[in-house]
């Protein structure tokens, strides 16, 4: 804090748990500049000896205040030294440093032994890392404006510099360098998650129709909302058709399992680096779900959904393909029995209501496997994600497995007459694969229905995942922070008296 030529004498004097240094300034008090070291002083928390009172200043280490409210103003210690005048010492600044309460004043040969409070600060920032794995309170995702386009998952200075440099390698005639999967070959390591995913895909949907026998679902018929739950929820957030005359009450009506698992359906390519789905072609191509096509892209094997398998890389210059292996004629599909038993266990539209109906243990363990499935589900998904191309609309909710987005016309979002109904393509995140639909979270099936004036307290999770909690699976610890498990629901009449 000073400079060495102002400093002439130290000394050390006792805090009840820390040892503090004193260093004196031979410069009288009412110089600016000795204020100013003064005043950063009383802001670091550190000791000053003001000669007028003959009074030691001293601020509390850091761990005092740990566990109690610090102070408004510093505390007033009179020194019992008696070195301490207002001659021998103009003024003085301290520096703490952690010791023994035994270490004698003016000596430093003892060795000092490690205090309770002494690593508490330690402790402290050790907790804070525990809170940024484990928060108590989370908030979900923000609503995104439907009259903007979705942010960019890369940052768009990222994309604008790799095209540059792939613009660069095109003028000097060099082929753009790709790795699998970007030249068209499989990845051999990511062929057993595939597999593994669409094992989960089956028991997922097959757990959801099962579970929705015992569980009751809900779906407004004028707006998106969806609640899982015996009866409705009372909250007035609806803003569908006619809901003026409804007071913005929705309109429930028995659910399905779409309304629990959103499908999100894409294209089926034979060859994803081919020819290009046109408006005038799209009807020749099928709709399976992403998740299928994903895994059918990473390497596994239907006979109703062939799909090429490369040999040698396709090449590149720049955004061009200069060799691809040529075109290919999709083979026609093999038909069997075996073939539409096994589609109708990949889509929810063919999953099965009528199931016999289960013990409470056995319903338990449904959830619980279901509950995993869709973890496992999510996990495979991402690590796929990370090697396999999809494209996602930034206006719409349509979805597209492959290197390059369709050509058809089909997007009906925002401003979309400026672009003549084509999409907006961009890089897929997981949950717009995979979307979470976020519903209420009901602590107590069999009580009142949520009402409008508490719904600050209630948390969310999705629909999944309160599907699978009601049918008595355990909740996951991902999931505790945004149902805000910790959080007291007041009755309505005692609302009214929070702040």
């Amino acid at each position: 804090m000073a400079s060495r030529s102002m400093v002439t004498k130290a000394l050390v004097v006792t805090w009840p748990s820390h040892k503090v240094e004193v260093t004196r300034l031979s410069a009288p008090l009412e110089e600016p500049g000795v204020c100013r070291w003064r005043s950063m002083a009383v802001m670091l928390g550190i000791a000053i000896v003001s000669p007028p009172s003959k009074c030691l200043f001293v601020h509390p280490p850091v761990s005092y205040y740990s566990d109690r409210t610090p102070p408004a103003t510093p505390f007033l210690l009179r020194p019992s030294n008696p070195s301490f005048s207002s001659s021998s010492f103009p003024i003085s600044v301290a520096r703490r440093f952690d010791a023994s309460p035994k270490t004698v004043s003016g000596s430093r040969s003892s060795q000092p032994r490690p205090h309770p409070d002494a690593n508490r600060e330690l402790y402290h920032l050790s907790d804070k890392k525990m809170y940024k794995r484990h928060k108590q309170n989370i908030d979900l995702p923000a609503i995104l404006p439907k009259n903007k386009k979705k942010p960019y998952p890369i940052p768009i200075q990222k994309m604008q510099r790799a095209a540059r440099r792939d613009k660069r390698l095109a003028e000097m005639g060099i082929e753009k360098p790709l790795e699998p999967p970007k030249n068209g070959l499989l990845v051999p390591e990511l062929i057993p998650v595939a597999y593994e995913v669409l094992d989960h895909w089956k028991v997922l949907i097959k757990g959801l129709s099962q579970l929705m026998n015992v569980v009751t679902v809900y779906g407004c018929s004028k707006c998106p909302e969806v609640h899982v739950g015996p009866v409705g929820h009372q909250i007035q957030d609806c803003r569908g058709t006619g809901s003026e005359q409804r007071r913005s009450y929705h309109s429930w009506v028995k659910g399905s399992i779409n309304d629990v698992l959103i499908p999100i359906e894409s294209y089926h390519l034979f060859d994803p680096f081919g020819r290009r789905i046109k408006h005038e072609t799209r009807f020749d191509y099928d709709r399976i779900p992403a998740v299928v096509e994903l895994c059918i892209q990473a390497g596994v094997d239907f006979p109703e959904y062939p799909s090429r398998r490369r040999t040698s890389p396709i090449r590149m210059l720049g955004k061009k393909v200069i060799d691809r292996g040529g075109y290919v004629e999709e083979p026609k599909p093999h038909l069997s029995e075996n073939c539409m038993s096994l589609l109708a266990e990949l889509d929810t539209y063919g999953a099965q209501f009528e199931q016999p109906p289960l013990s409470a243990s056995d319903t338990r363990r449904l959830a619980e496997r279901t509950l995993k499935a869709y973890s496992s589900v999510r996990r495979g998904v991402r690590q796929l994600m990370k090697k396999y191309s999809v494209k996602a609309c930034g206006y719409c909710s349509e979805v597209h497995v492959g290197p390059w987005g369709h050509n058809a016309k089909l997007c009906g979002a925002f401003k979309h007459q400026w672009r003549d109904g084509k999409h907006g393509w961009q890089d897929a995140i997981l949950d717009e694969v995979i979307p979470q639909n976020y519903v209420w979270h009901l602590r107590d099936p069999h009580g009142p229905p949520l009402q409008t004036a508490l719904r600050r307290y209630y948390g969310k999770a999705p629909a999944v995942v309160e599907v699978c909690v009601q049918a008595g699976a355990e909740i996951p610890e991902s999931y505790k922070p945004m149902m805000r498990l910790d959080i007291i629901i007041p009755d309505t009449e005692e609302a009214r008296l929070v702040a």
